[in-house]
């Protein structure tokens, strides 16, 4: 399991690497790129509600897809995290300027003063970060399993969505049992279905 870790510890840090060498410019081309292709998917036009994330380090920027997100009347769900419980709880977000603050963890999240709790299983659609993932659906995350133990208590009928730019596809991502896939990938080059 160290041995495992530790490969993740590596491929996290490849990555950070990777996306520092592209330029701004590259960076916003790439995300449009991937917000084209995401507005364009049809699960992601069929669902009316929308589970996004604020981006970390090494994850697709998402402020633009969720500011899209509102002119498509897309319901948007965003997660405020307890970093004591190991926990995401999910809210309703209309205006990222008004209903917003800094969370635990330097990233912005819904402010519970101005948003209502949205139950997981309104959920249509869920947009997983990633830092690296393969063409199976595997991922590795920011290694705080939110997305981890969010992922099985989804409907099965919510379409698990991540967002990577096409140098984060690698051959294989090393997986933990309590590692969960992706349904789908998507990328400024293609949708990748899991095999």
């Amino acid at each position: 399991m160290e041995e495992i870790q530790e490969k993740k510890r590596e491929i996290r840090s490849s990555m950070a690497d990777k996306l520092a060498a592209f330029s701004a410019d590259e960076i916003a081309k790439k995300t449009k790129g991937i917000e084209n292709r995401l507005f364009e998917f049809a699960n992601f036009i069929e669902s009316k509600i929308v589970l996004l994330y604020m981006q970390r380090s090494g994850e697709v920027i998402t402020q633009e897809i969720i500011e899209r997100c509102f002119e498509h009347d897309k319901i948007v769900v965003l997660p405020a995290f307890d970093i004591i419980k190991h926990t995401m709880q999910f809210m309703k977000v209309d205006n990222l300027n008004a209903d917003m603050k800094p969370g635990p963890q330097g990233i912005l999240e819904p402010d519970p003063v101005h948003c209502n709790v949205v139950p997981i299983d309104c959920i249509d659609i869920a947009i997983i970060p990633g830092v690296a993932l393969d063409e199976k659906g595997g991922r590795i995350g920011s290694g705080e399993g939110y997305y981890d133990r969010l992922i099985p208590k989804l409907s099965a009928t919510t379409r698990k969505v991540a967002l990577a730019f096409e140098s984060q596809i690698i051959q294989q991502v090393p997986l933990e049992s309590h590692d969960r896939y992706v349904d789908i990938v998507i990328t400024e080059k293609r949708i990748i279905y899991k095999i």
